[in-house]
């Protein structure tokens, strides 16, 4: 059997639209002469469809939605496709599912067992768990196929809801190979993360080692809000080899042959850096939620910083060059050499910019009564720095408006967590490109930025200068934060591992963790009004992270 594996990027409720997408794809795997074609979980409506599943009569525009694609699909081949149904559910219950499409009718339907309900997952709000009796391969040219849907192949997995669970959970995979599939499919919706794509070849070589079961595993690719979907679907062989790896942050169709002979050995995975990674994720996930948002061109303010060269150089190559717009908003306190590393990185990209002193606006607000007597009072203090920060992206929310740009926030997580951000200030903003990215990984993929240009795209003196905010004279960012390499551990720790101070105390001195403990909890208020965007990690700030702002933990005494 030759079967082709689509990984394409649905948009989240565009039935029409994604229907479109998977007829096209159809259409090019019958011309290659496909037995059959596999669709991510969820393609018809976009995963993750949220609350939009409870909107009255979605459901139903789904199952019509899969009824017109079946109808429209006359050949042969058979088509895998994942969907939201309630059909032949009591009213008012719906399942994730798959449908075996084939010959104008829908021939085989099953449901997802495992339903996913922790960090960004929230399925059982919506969703029923597949009946256990309904576990069974589905027949198709000769061969059983044990299709199931992306978390079903999670069951025991260590960061799952799953694992050490009181109660004993069913083994999807296991009750698929038992009942003697010839091939395990397994259609996702996986969401990115740094270095998933090794992780999800762990699993899947776990279930082949224990049943010497070929295994295709296809993934939805792009990005819809603050989730990105990386695709890098593959095939094992019954030996456990990748004999098929696609590629990552891109469409692709691919095809496997179930009677192909095994090559010699297995195929060669080119390895992915941290920051390729990360650089491809943010490129994607920042180009699909401005096109799918409706955006053509955003806007960002240019410091002379590394955050916002960062920023741009990822937009620039989301979206093009002459779709992004710098604005400079020097201050009193702005350097000229700020100022010539911003005028060197827009010549470097080719972006368009303006050039916006914020000084008589400062100075007007000075002149204001008793706010201004305030700021005269303590010059340069938290008001006066905060209040830079407002006229800049009061600057930048102007343009945005006027032309109906998107305005990039640019912070990243390491200022994020420590509420080193102000609010209507550089906080202001559509999307925050970067609040998943710890400073030093900002850094990283920077230097990873020129590597792959073959130039310097991002200025040396940008690279290499002290981090200042600018808001006051010779201020640097170390002057009220630990050294970035320290902080970004210790969070990564606190954030990502949820570890306890006196875990996190066996690598970093314990007065500055219970420093950068309590900064973290007391800004969380400040990270509940950020604008969205892209999850990177395990633990982002966002919809996987819910802390309460208004809470009196105290941090253990060591």
């Amino acid at each position: 059997m030759k079967i082709a594996l689509a990984q394409l990027n649905p948009t989240v409720g565009d039935l029409r639209g994604n229907c479109q997408r998977i007829l096209e794809a159809v259409h090019r795997a019958e011309q290659a002469e496909a037995d059959l074609i596999l669709f991510s979980e969820l393609a018809v409506c976009g995963y993750p469809p949220k609350d939009i599943l409870l909107r009255e009569g979605f459901i139903e525009a789904c199952d019509r939605a899969v009824e017109r694609l079946a109808r429209q699909i006359k050949s042969k081949i058979g088509v895998i496709v994942g969907h939201p149904s309630g059909r032949d559910l009591p009213a008012g219950r719906f399942a994730n599912a798959a449908s075996l499409l084939h010959q104008g009718k829908t021939a085989a339907r099953i449901h997802k067992l495992l339903l996913p309900n922790y960090d960004v997952f929230d399925e059982q709000r919506y969703f029923r768990h597949a009946d256990l009796s309904s576990i069974k391969p589905i027949l198709f040219q000769g061969l059983k196929l044990g299709l199931h849907i992306c978390e079903d192949a999670w069951w025991g997995q260590p960061d799952t809801f799953y694992h050490n669970q009181p109660v004993e959970l069913p083994d999807p995979v296991k009750m698929l190979a038992e009942a003697g599939s010839d091939l395990l499919i397994n259609i996702s919706a996986s969401p990115f993360e740094i270095d998933k794509r090794d992780r999800r070849h762990q699993i899947v070589h776990s279930h082949v080692d224990r049943f010497a079961i070929p295994y295709l595993f296809v993934n939805q690719v792009g990005g819809n809000d603050d989730l990105v979907f990386d695709g890098q679907s593959f095939v094992t062989d019954r030996e456990s080899r990748i004999v098929l790896q696609m590629p990552g942050f891109r469409e692709d169709l691919q095809y496997y042959d179930t009677d192909q002979s095994p090559k010699a050995g297995p195929l060669e995975i080119e390895p992915c850096s941290r920051e390729k990674q990360l650089f491809e994720a943010l490129v994607l996930g920042l180009r699909d939620y401005m096109q799918k948002c409706g955006f053509t061109d955003c806007v960002l303010g240019l410091s002379g910083g590394i955050d916002s060269a960062l920023a741009c150089a990822i937009a620039a190559e989301a979206i093009g060059p002459e779709r992004v717009h710098a604005l400079l908003l020097p201050s009193r306190y702005s350097s000229e050499h700020s100022i010539a590393d911003s005028l060197e990185l827009v010549k470097n990209l080719g972006l368009d910019y303006e050039i916006i002193p914020i000084d008589e606006v400062h100075r007007a607000f000075e002149n204001l009564p008793v706010i201004g007597d305030d700021l005269k009072a303590q010059p340069a203090g938290l008001p006066d720095q905060n209040l830079q920060a407002r006229i800049r992206g009061a600057n930048v929310m102007v343009r945005s408006n006027q032309h109906g740009w998107m305005a990039l926030a640019t912070g990243n997580k390491s200022e994020l967590a420590m509420g080193y951000c102000t609010l209507y200030g550089d906080m202001a903003g559509g999307f925050a490109v970067l609040c998943d990215v710890f400073k030093r990984d900002v850094y990283r993929v920077s230097r990873y930025v020129n590597r792959r240009a073959g130039r310097m795209v991002i200025p040396e003196h940008i690279l290499e200068k002290p981090p200042s905010a600018e808001l006051a004279p010779n201020q640097l960012d170390q002057d009220s934060l630990p050294p970035y390499d320290l902080l970004d551990g210790i969070l990564k720790g606190l954030i990502e591992e949820e570890l306890s101070i006196k875990s996190l105390a066996k690598q970093f001195p314990i007065e500055t963790i219970r420093w950068v403990a309590n900064k973290l909890d007391r800004n969380e208020f400040k990270r509940r009004q950020m604008p969205p965007g892209i999850k990177l990690s395990s633990r982002a700030f966002g919809s996987g992270r819910r802390m309460p702002m208004a809470a009196r933990f105290q941090w253990e005494e060591e």
